[in-house]
Protein backbone atom coordinates (compact mmCIF):
# COMPACT_ATOMS: atom_id res chain seq x y z
CA UNK A 1 0.00 0.00 0.00
CA UNK A 2 1.01 3.97 -0.55
CA UNK A 3 3.01 4.95 2.39
CA UNK A 4 0.97 7.97 2.47
CA UNK A 5 -2.32 6.45 2.17
CA UNK A 6 -1.29 4.55 5.29
CA UNK A 7 -0.64 7.43 7.31
CA UNK A 8 -3.40 9.17 5.99
CA UNK A 9 -5.78 6.39 6.97
CA UNK A 10 -3.77 6.44 10.41
CA UNK A 11 -4.33 9.93 10.63
CA UNK A 12 -8.15 9.56 10.36
CA UNK A 13 -8.85 7.03 12.46
CA UNK A 14 -7.03 8.66 15.06
CA UNK A 15 -9.22 11.94 14.43
CA UNK A 16 -12.44 9.37 14.55
CA UNK A 17 -11.46 7.98 17.60
CA UNK A 18 -10.24 11.03 19.47
CA UNK A 19 -13.64 12.59 18.84
CA UNK A 20 -15.66 9.17 20.25
CA UNK A 21 -16.85 8.38 17.11
CA UNK A 22 -14.94 5.79 14.86
CA UNK A 23 -16.16 2.63 17.06
CA UNK A 24 -19.41 2.75 15.61
CA UNK A 25 -17.62 2.42 11.66
CA UNK A 26 -17.73 -0.58 10.15
CA UNK A 27 -16.13 -1.73 6.77
CA UNK A 28 -18.60 -1.86 3.80
CA UNK A 29 -17.99 -4.09 0.98
CA UNK A 30 -17.87 -2.10 -1.96
CA UNK A 31 -16.69 -4.03 -5.96
CA UNK A 32 -16.87 -1.51 -8.65
CA UNK A 33 -14.68 -0.63 -11.91
CA UNK A 34 -14.06 2.40 -14.51
CA UNK A 35 -15.00 1.15 -17.78
CA UNK A 36 -15.52 4.28 -19.50
CA UNK A 37 -13.85 7.61 -20.35
CA UNK A 38 -14.38 9.72 -17.38
CA UNK A 39 -15.90 13.51 -18.27
CA UNK A 40 -14.11 16.21 -19.09
CA UNK A 41 -10.98 13.91 -20.05
CA UNK A 42 -9.71 11.77 -22.76
CA UNK A 43 -9.54 12.23 -26.64
CA UNK A 44 -11.89 15.07 -28.33
CA UNK A 45 -13.76 15.17 -31.36
CA UNK A 46 -14.26 18.39 -33.26
CA UNK A 47 -18.17 18.76 -33.03
CA UNK A 48 -18.41 18.21 -36.67
CA UNK A 49 -17.17 15.33 -36.71
CA UNK A 50 -20.12 13.03 -37.15
CA UNK A 51 -18.09 10.17 -34.88
CA UNK A 52 -18.96 12.10 -32.00
CA UNK A 53 -22.48 10.28 -32.01
CA UNK A 54 -20.75 6.73 -31.38
CA UNK A 55 -17.26 7.56 -30.33
CA UNK A 56 -15.82 6.91 -26.41
CA UNK A 57 -15.52 10.51 -25.83
CA UNK A 58 -16.70 12.86 -23.46
CA UNK A 59 -15.48 16.08 -24.85
CA UNK A 60 -16.12 18.21 -28.18
CA UNK A 61 -14.14 21.10 -29.57
CA UNK A 62 -15.16 24.02 -31.73
CA UNK A 63 -13.24 27.10 -33.01
CA UNK A 64 -15.62 30.31 -32.95
CA UNK A 65 -14.47 33.93 -34.97
CA UNK A 66 -15.39 36.90 -32.32
CA UNK A 67 -17.26 38.13 -35.26
CA UNK A 68 -20.00 35.31 -34.53
CA UNK A 69 -21.21 36.02 -31.01
CA UNK A 70 -20.34 39.96 -31.34
CA UNK A 71 -22.87 41.98 -33.26
CA UNK A 72 -21.90 45.21 -32.43
CA UNK A 73 -20.57 47.37 -29.30
CA UNK A 74 -21.37 45.60 -26.39
CA UNK A 75 -24.11 43.64 -28.27
CA UNK A 76 -23.64 39.50 -28.17
CA UNK A 77 -26.13 36.87 -29.84
CA UNK A 78 -24.94 34.30 -28.03
CA UNK A 79 -27.08 32.13 -29.27
CA UNK A 80 -24.37 29.72 -31.81
CA UNK A 81 -23.19 29.23 -28.17
CA UNK A 82 -25.88 27.95 -27.23
CA UNK A 83 -26.81 26.02 -29.95
CA UNK A 84 -23.31 23.93 -29.69
CA UNK A 85 -23.42 23.59 -25.98
CA UNK A 86 -26.91 22.17 -26.23
CA UNK A 87 -26.04 20.05 -28.96
CA UNK A 88 -22.88 18.56 -27.17
CA UNK A 89 -24.85 18.30 -24.29
CA UNK A 90 -27.81 16.25 -25.59
CA UNK A 91 -24.64 13.68 -26.90
CA UNK A 92 -23.96 13.64 -22.67
CA UNK A 93 -20.12 15.70 -23.89
CA UNK A 94 -19.32 18.91 -22.85
CA UNK A 95 -17.10 21.26 -25.00
CA UNK A 96 -14.28 22.72 -25.35
CA UNK A 97 -14.19 25.90 -27.34
CA UNK A 98 -11.74 28.21 -28.39
CA UNK A 99 -12.21 31.93 -30.09
CA UNK A 100 -9.69 33.22 -32.20
CA UNK A 101 -8.89 36.36 -34.32
CA UNK A 102 -6.94 34.57 -36.94
CA UNK A 103 -7.07 31.44 -38.74
CA UNK A 104 -5.34 30.35 -41.80
CA UNK A 105 -7.55 30.85 -45.05
CA UNK A 106 -10.32 32.47 -43.47
CA UNK A 107 -11.53 35.96 -43.66
CA UNK A 108 -10.56 37.67 -39.61
CA UNK A 109 -12.25 36.98 -37.20
CA UNK A 110 -12.51 40.57 -35.42
CA UNK A 111 -16.34 41.99 -35.42
CA UNK A 112 -17.93 43.31 -38.67
CA UNK A 113 -18.62 46.58 -36.75
CA UNK A 114 -15.22 47.08 -35.77
CA UNK A 115 -13.85 46.30 -39.22
CA UNK A 116 -16.29 48.98 -40.60
CA UNK A 117 -14.75 51.38 -38.66
CA UNK A 118 -12.82 54.16 -41.04
CA UNK A 119 -9.57 53.99 -39.01
CA UNK A 120 -9.21 50.23 -38.71
CA UNK A 121 -6.62 48.79 -40.32
CA UNK A 122 -6.92 45.20 -40.78
CA UNK A 123 -4.73 43.38 -42.83
CA UNK A 124 -5.38 40.80 -45.64
CA UNK A 125 -2.07 38.34 -46.31
CA UNK A 126 -1.03 34.98 -47.54
CA UNK A 127 -0.64 32.63 -44.90
CA UNK A 128 0.45 29.17 -45.58
CA UNK A 129 -0.44 30.08 -49.50
CA UNK A 130 -3.83 30.78 -48.29
CA UNK A 131 -5.47 34.37 -48.03
CA UNK A 132 -5.92 35.19 -44.66
CA UNK A 133 -7.41 37.85 -42.69
CA UNK A 134 -5.37 39.70 -39.76
CA UNK A 135 -6.58 41.65 -37.00
CA UNK A 136 -5.44 45.48 -36.22
CA UNK A 137 -4.30 45.23 -32.27
CA UNK A 138 -3.61 48.50 -32.25
CA UNK A 139 -7.46 50.01 -32.65
CA UNK A 140 -8.50 50.72 -28.95
CA UNK A 141 -12.11 49.40 -29.61
CA UNK A 142 -10.94 46.21 -30.72
CA UNK A 143 -8.44 45.88 -27.46
CA UNK A 144 -11.85 46.75 -25.04
CA UNK A 145 -14.25 44.76 -27.36
CA UNK A 146 -12.42 41.61 -26.73
CA UNK A 147 -11.89 42.03 -22.86
CA UNK A 148 -15.59 43.17 -22.48
CA UNK A 149 -16.47 40.57 -24.51
CA UNK A 150 -14.53 37.76 -22.09
CA UNK A 151 -16.42 39.40 -18.83
CA UNK A 152 -19.75 39.13 -20.46
CA UNK A 153 -18.82 35.61 -21.35
CA UNK A 154 -17.66 34.71 -17.77
CA UNK A 155 -20.83 36.19 -16.36
CA UNK A 156 -22.89 33.77 -18.54
CA UNK A 157 -21.11 30.97 -18.78
CA UNK A 158 -18.53 30.20 -15.98
CA UNK A 159 -20.83 28.22 -13.87
CA UNK A 160 -21.82 26.34 -16.99
CA UNK A 161 -21.62 22.28 -17.19
CA UNK A 162 -22.00 22.27 -20.78
CA UNK A 163 -18.80 24.25 -20.91
CA UNK A 164 -15.04 22.29 -19.81
CA UNK A 165 -12.41 24.15 -20.70
CA UNK A 166 -12.26 27.63 -22.48
CA UNK A 167 -9.09 28.43 -24.71
CA UNK A 168 -7.74 31.51 -25.69
CA UNK A 169 -5.05 33.27 -27.68
CA UNK A 170 -3.58 35.63 -30.33
CA UNK A 171 -2.35 34.99 -33.76
CA UNK A 172 -3.19 32.04 -35.78
CA UNK A 173 -5.77 29.76 -34.86
CA UNK A 174 -5.22 31.66 -31.47
CA UNK A 175 -2.19 29.93 -30.66
CA UNK A 176 0.43 32.68 -29.90
CA UNK A 177 2.06 32.81 -33.01
CA UNK A 178 2.45 34.05 -36.52
CA UNK A 179 4.90 31.71 -38.21
CA UNK A 180 3.70 32.98 -41.49
CA UNK A 181 2.21 35.87 -42.29
CA UNK A 182 2.84 39.97 -41.37
CA UNK A 183 4.04 39.45 -37.96
CA UNK A 184 3.56 43.00 -36.36
CA UNK A 185 4.36 43.66 -32.03
CA UNK A 186 0.94 46.15 -31.32
CA UNK A 187 -0.30 45.88 -34.94
CA UNK A 188 -1.31 41.86 -36.08
CA UNK A 189 -0.61 40.42 -32.91
CA UNK A 190 -1.23 42.44 -29.43
CA UNK A 191 1.71 44.32 -27.41
CA UNK A 192 3.08 42.74 -24.68
CA UNK A 193 1.18 45.35 -22.52
CA UNK A 194 -2.05 44.21 -23.99
CA UNK A 195 -1.52 40.60 -22.95
CA UNK A 196 -0.98 41.48 -19.21
CA UNK A 197 -3.98 43.16 -19.21
CA UNK A 198 -5.79 40.24 -21.23
CA UNK A 199 -4.33 37.30 -18.81
CA UNK A 200 -5.15 39.55 -15.79
CA UNK A 201 -8.68 40.32 -16.67
CA UNK A 202 -9.34 36.49 -17.64
CA UNK A 203 -7.70 35.33 -14.40
CA UNK A 204 -10.60 37.72 -12.78
CA UNK A 205 -13.54 36.81 -14.67
CA UNK A 206 -12.82 32.70 -14.62
CA UNK A 207 -13.38 31.74 -11.37
CA UNK A 208 -15.37 27.87 -12.51
CA UNK A 209 -13.91 27.46 -15.57
CA UNK A 210 -10.26 26.50 -16.46
CA UNK A 211 -9.00 28.93 -19.30
CA UNK A 212 -5.69 27.65 -21.37
CA UNK A 213 -3.06 29.37 -23.38
CA UNK A 214 -0.75 27.58 -25.91
CA UNK A 215 2.42 26.67 -24.83
CA UNK A 216 4.01 29.07 -27.64
CA UNK A 217 3.14 31.78 -25.38
CA UNK A 218 6.57 30.90 -23.81
CA UNK A 219 8.23 32.67 -26.77
CA UNK A 220 9.26 36.61 -26.52
CA UNK A 221 6.32 37.61 -28.52
CA UNK A 222 4.32 36.78 -25.18
CA UNK A 223 4.69 38.16 -21.56
CA UNK A 224 5.19 35.54 -19.42
CA UNK A 225 8.07 33.88 -19.49
CA UNK A 226 9.61 37.00 -17.48
CA UNK A 227 6.52 37.89 -15.12
CA UNK A 228 6.23 36.14 -11.66
CA UNK A 229 2.64 37.85 -11.73
CA UNK A 230 1.63 36.41 -14.77
CA UNK A 231 2.96 33.31 -14.12
CA UNK A 232 1.28 32.68 -11.16
CA UNK A 233 -2.20 32.68 -12.29
CA UNK A 234 -4.45 29.65 -12.74
CA UNK A 235 -4.27 29.27 -16.46
CA UNK A 236 -3.50 25.99 -18.42
CA UNK A 237 -1.86 24.72 -21.26
CA UNK A 238 -2.14 23.32 -24.34
CA UNK A 239 -0.49 22.02 -27.01
CA UNK A 240 -1.11 22.03 -30.64
CA UNK A 241 1.99 19.71 -31.78
CA UNK A 242 1.80 17.12 -29.12
CA UNK A 243 3.58 14.05 -30.26
CA UNK A 244 5.95 15.27 -33.23
CA UNK A 245 9.38 14.19 -33.47
CA UNK A 246 11.09 17.27 -32.52
CA UNK A 247 8.64 17.56 -29.23
CA UNK A 248 11.17 16.81 -26.80
CA UNK A 249 13.32 20.26 -28.49
CA UNK A 250 10.67 22.50 -29.58
CA UNK A 251 7.96 22.41 -27.10
CA UNK A 252 8.83 20.92 -24.23
CA UNK A 253 11.61 23.43 -23.49
CA UNK A 254 8.15 25.86 -23.73
CA UNK A 255 6.11 23.70 -21.10
CA UNK A 256 9.58 24.20 -18.93
CA UNK A 257 9.34 27.81 -19.26
CA UNK A 258 5.37 28.33 -18.11
CA UNK A 259 5.49 25.76 -14.95
CA UNK A 260 6.25 22.27 -15.53
CA UNK A 261 4.10 21.91 -12.28
CA UNK A 262 1.17 24.03 -13.77
CA UNK A 263 -0.85 20.95 -13.93
CA UNK A 264 -1.58 20.48 -11.28
CA UNK A 265 -4.24 23.41 -10.44
CA UNK A 266 -4.98 23.82 -13.89
CA UNK A 267 -5.26 21.60 -17.38
CA UNK A 268 -2.68 20.31 -19.86
CA UNK A 269 -4.36 19.17 -22.92
CA UNK A 270 -3.72 20.24 -26.82
CA UNK A 271 -3.98 18.24 -30.00
CA UNK A 272 -1.91 15.65 -32.17
CA UNK A 273 0.58 17.14 -34.39
CA UNK A 274 0.02 17.82 -38.16
CA UNK A 275 3.79 18.12 -39.15
CA UNK A 276 3.92 14.52 -40.95
CA UNK A 277 1.16 12.35 -41.69
CA UNK A 278 1.95 9.74 -39.10
CA UNK A 279 1.57 12.00 -36.35
CA UNK A 280 -2.11 11.85 -36.99
CA UNK A 281 -2.27 8.61 -38.67
CA UNK A 282 0.03 6.35 -35.97
CA UNK A 283 -1.10 8.94 -32.78
CA UNK A 284 -2.42 5.69 -31.14
CA UNK A 285 -0.35 3.67 -32.45
CA UNK A 286 1.54 0.52 -29.49
CA UNK A 287 4.39 2.79 -30.28
CA UNK A 288 3.43 6.27 -31.63
CA UNK A 289 4.26 8.03 -34.65
CA UNK A 290 7.56 8.42 -32.77
CA UNK A 291 8.68 5.63 -30.54
CA UNK A 292 6.45 6.78 -27.78
CA UNK A 293 2.98 5.54 -26.92
CA UNK A 294 0.79 7.85 -26.19
CA UNK A 295 0.45 6.65 -22.75
CA UNK A 296 3.47 7.58 -21.62
CA UNK A 297 3.85 10.82 -23.29
CA UNK A 298 -0.05 11.53 -21.60
CA UNK A 299 2.05 10.90 -18.01
CA UNK A 300 4.70 12.62 -18.14
CA UNK A 301 2.61 16.31 -19.03
CA UNK A 302 -0.22 14.92 -17.13
CA UNK A 303 -2.20 15.63 -19.91
CA UNK A 304 -6.22 15.53 -19.00
CA UNK A 305 -7.47 15.73 -23.19
CA UNK A 306 -6.35 15.61 -26.64
CA UNK A 307 -7.58 16.37 -30.02
CA UNK A 308 -7.72 13.32 -31.83
CA UNK A 309 -10.57 14.37 -34.50
CA UNK A 310 -8.81 11.97 -37.64
CA UNK A 311 -8.72 9.31 -34.93
CA UNK A 312 -11.92 7.58 -35.40
CA UNK A 313 -10.72 7.14 -39.50
CA UNK A 314 -7.20 5.82 -37.83
CA UNK A 315 -8.18 3.64 -34.97
CA UNK A 316 -10.70 1.17 -33.73
CA UNK A 317 -13.20 2.94 -31.28
CA UNK A 318 -11.89 0.24 -28.25
CA UNK A 319 -8.18 2.03 -28.96
CA UNK A 320 -9.71 5.71 -28.65
CA UNK A 321 -11.26 4.44 -25.58
CA UNK A 322 -8.27 3.25 -23.78
CA UNK A 323 -6.12 6.11 -24.58
CA UNK A 324 -9.25 8.49 -23.60
CA UNK A 325 -8.77 5.86 -19.98
CA UNK A 326 -5.52 7.33 -19.40
CA UNK A 327 -6.10 10.47 -19.87
CA UNK A 328 -7.02 13.04 -16.74
CA UNK A 329 -7.89 11.80 -13.12
CA UNK A 330 -9.26 7.93 -12.05
CA UNK A 331 -10.60 7.32 -8.42
CA UNK A 332 -10.16 4.36 -6.76
CA UNK A 333 -11.96 3.65 -3.19
CA UNK A 334 -9.32 2.16 -1.01
CA UNK A 335 -11.48 2.39 2.08
CA UNK A 336 -15.30 2.32 2.88
CA UNK A 337 -16.63 2.31 6.58
CA UNK A 338 -19.81 3.10 7.90
CA UNK A 339 -22.95 3.53 10.63
CA UNK A 340 -26.45 4.03 10.66
CA UNK A 341 -26.19 7.63 9.81
CA UNK A 342 -22.60 8.62 9.24
CA UNK A 343 -19.94 7.12 6.45
CA UNK A 344 -16.62 7.56 5.54
CA UNK A 345 -14.70 6.43 1.97
CA UNK A 346 -11.06 7.07 1.48
CA UNK A 347 -10.52 7.70 -2.06
CA UNK A 348 -7.03 7.77 -4.34
CA UNK A 349 -5.94 9.17 -7.64
CA UNK A 350 -4.93 6.88 -9.49
CA UNK A 351 -4.62 8.81 -12.72
CA UNK A 352 -2.52 11.09 -13.99
CA UNK A 353 -3.87 14.46 -13.44
CA UNK A 354 -6.73 15.84 -10.86
CA UNK A 355 -10.02 16.72 -11.99
CA UNK A 356 -10.32 20.85 -12.34
CA UNK A 357 -14.16 20.72 -10.94
CA UNK A 358 -15.80 20.18 -7.71
CA UNK A 359 -16.74 16.64 -7.31
CA UNK A 360 -18.05 15.13 -3.85
CA UNK A 361 -18.40 11.53 -2.76
CA UNK A 362 -22.17 11.25 -1.66
CA UNK A 363 -24.01 8.45 -0.01
CA UNK A 364 -27.75 8.33 -0.65
CA UNK A 365 -27.36 11.64 -2.49
CA UNK A 366 -26.19 13.49 0.82
CA UNK A 367 -22.64 14.90 -0.14
CA UNK A 368 -19.49 15.17 1.40
CA UNK A 369 -18.22 18.33 2.58
CA UNK A 370 -14.82 18.00 1.13
CA UNK A 371 -14.37 17.56 -2.69
CA UNK A 372 -12.43 15.45 -4.99
CA UNK A 373 -11.32 18.73 -6.77
CA UNK A 374 -7.37 19.00 -6.42
CA UNK A 375 -6.98 15.28 -5.20
CA UNK A 376 -3.27 14.80 -7.27
CA UNK A 377 -1.96 11.63 -8.59
CA UNK A 378 -0.86 9.03 -5.83
CA UNK A 379 -3.12 11.13 -3.26
CA UNK A 380 -5.65 10.01 -1.02
CA UNK A 381 -7.94 11.62 0.79
CA UNK A 382 -10.97 10.97 3.86
CA UNK A 383 -14.19 12.11 2.96
CA UNK A 384 -16.46 12.11 5.72
CA UNK A 385 -20.60 12.28 4.62
CA UNK A 386 -23.43 12.72 7.44
CA UNK A 387 -25.33 9.92 6.12
CA UNK A 388 -25.18 5.77 6.45
CA UNK A 389 -25.44 3.10 3.44
CA UNK A 390 -23.88 1.32 0.94
CA UNK A 391 -24.68 3.45 -2.50
CA UNK A 392 -21.65 5.32 -3.21
CA UNK A 393 -21.88 8.01 -5.33
CA UNK A 394 -19.64 10.42 -7.13
CA UNK A 395 -21.83 13.93 -7.62
CA UNK A 396 -20.77 16.93 -9.30
CA UNK A 397 -22.50 19.84 -11.01
CA UNK A 398 -20.52 20.47 -13.46
CA UNK A 399 -21.96 16.76 -15.57
CA UNK A 400 -24.40 16.99 -18.23
CA UNK A 401 -27.41 14.92 -17.51
CA UNK A 402 -26.28 11.42 -18.75
CA UNK A 403 -22.57 11.69 -17.54
CA UNK A 404 -21.55 9.75 -14.44
CA UNK A 405 -17.52 9.74 -12.77
CA UNK A 406 -17.05 5.86 -11.80
CA UNK A 407 -14.61 4.77 -9.71
CA UNK A 408 -12.53 0.98 -8.87
CA UNK A 409 -13.22 -0.21 -5.47
CA UNK A 410 -12.53 -3.72 -4.69
CA UNK A 411 -13.31 -3.87 -0.62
Amino acid sequence: MNPRLVIGLTLCWTTLAASGRADDLRPIPLKSEVREVQPMTGIVLWSTNAAVRTAPIQLEFRYFPYAEVIRGKDEYDWGPVDKLLDEVATRKHQAIIRFFDTYVGKPSGVPEYIRALPDYRGVDALSEKKKTGFADWSHPELRRCVLEFFRRFAERYDDDPRLAFLEVGFGLWAEYHIYDGPMTMGGTFPSLDYQREFALTLADAFRRTPWMISVDAAADRAPFANDPKLLALPFGLFDDSFNHADHARWNEPNWITLGRDRWKVAPTGGEFSFYEPKDQEEALAPKGPHGVPFEEHAAKFHISFMIGDAQPRHQEPERIREAGMACGYRFRVVDFRGSADRSVPTIENTGFAPIYHDAYPAVGGVRSAVSLKGLLPGESRAFPIEAGGEALTIESDRLVPGQRIEFDADL
